[in-house]
């Protein structure tokens, strides 16, 4: 038997038979899922540096455990000493396999690792059912060794799901284990 992720199967034998009761979906088909997790890291200061293009892109291997891509900027900027097609960014794209390993981790040792951490906001919705969450440090992941670490740079994580509107969405990313803060109001 080929290995599986643990978040994997939880999605399979507890989440989508709690979520297709909870909402009512004729078909387990309808209920939402992860579809993948998008990761950004800004990196201005690469105009100046070019090497922190490349300590960034290692860095986000390390983390996410694939190589990410450099995102160039699409135009001129003088005021910022930008040129058209020059790296200003890395992103990465996981799916699958990595895309729930990644999550597993994040979860259970990296949010918790954030000072005075008491919940991430649930306000990074964006009406369609995918969430982002901005985290400042990345030291916060346990496989970057600070030691080696030039410049601390924060992230911005996406959460795609298939789930239509941010209420489905809130809720599946609950039943993972996101340790949202105590909701009084109701976004949906």
């Amino acid at each position: 038997m080929s290995y599986v992720p643990r978040l994997k199967s939880k999605y399979k034998d507890e989440i989508r038979t709690a979520l297709k009761d909870k909402f009512q979906y004729k078909s387990v088909m309808q209920v939402p899922k992860l579809e993948k997790i998008a990761i950004n890291q800004g990196v201005g200061a690469a105009t100046t540096d070019k090497k922190l293009i490349d300590t960034t892109i290692a860095e986000l291997a390390t983390i996410t455990g694939q190589k990410p891509v450099a995102s160039k900027s699409k135009k001129d900027i003088s005021n910022f000493k930008l040129r058209k097609g020059m790296p200003v960014g890395v992103r990465v794209t996981l799916r699958d396999n990595n895309m729930y390993e990644f999550l597993d981790r994040l979860i259970a040792v990296a949010l918790p690792r954030i000072r005075d951490f008491k919940g991430i906001n649930d306000k990074g919705f964006d009406g369609k059912g995918n969430y982002t969450l901005g985290i400042t440090e990345q030291i916060i992941f346990p496989e970057i060794n600070i030691d080696k670490i030039n410049k601390i740079q924060g992230m911005d994580i996406t959460f795609v799901t298939s789930a239509t509107n941010d209420v489905e969405a809130l809720e599946l990313l609950k039943q993972f284990g996101l340790p949202f803060k105590n909701q009084n109001t109701n976004n949906g």
